[in-house]
């Protein structure tokens, strides 16, 4: 499935990093920043938490919440959000469904071997549940600076 901009965001409901579910139809209202990362404690996705969590101030001045997606267990991803204390709400998508849903779950390829996995994708969606814009493939580094100009946008 491919998702395009203007598109209604496909509702889901996933446990958090506490084991709570988080439903994105009850976060309708403000904008919503969905980033779908690979795993937990790697280099990438976690110079990618980090990047948002040292910018949830910024954020927070859009009235955006930030949900960050990746197949791990709550438990894995529990001890990524204390070891880099993060301050905002990722989720565990074990069973690849919202990946899917979204159109990240891709085969992936690394020394020769080739798996299945979320592709590192970003949806900006607005207070409306519409996506206003998808950063596809987007380098960690780089993510924050993208998102907050698309919130900025009107």
């Amino acid at each position: 499935m491919t998702l395009n901009v203007g598109d209604t965001a496909p509702d889901f409901t996933l446990p958090d990093q506490n084991g709570n579910p988080v439903a994105l139809s009850e976060l309708r209202g403000n904008p919503v920043v969905l980033y779908f990362y690979p795993k937990a404690n790697t280099p990438g996705c976690t110079t990618q938490a980090c990047g948002v969590r040292d910018h949830q101030a910024d954020y927070a001045g859009f009235g955006a919440r930030v949900l960050g997606v990746s197949p791990d267990p709550v438990k894995p991803i529990a001890n990524f959000v204390a070891k880099q204390q993060l301050n905002f709400t990722l989720l565990s998508d074990e069973q690849h469904a919202v990946a899917e849903a979204y159109g990240v779950w891709v085969q992936k390829s690394m020394y020769g071997r080739t798996y299945m996995g979320n592709e590192r994708t970003t949806f900006v969606i607005d207070a409306d549940g519409k996506i206003k814009e998808i950063f596809r493939k987007v380098k960690p580094a780089e993510h924050d600076a993208l998102v907050l100009g698309a919130l900025s946008r009107p």
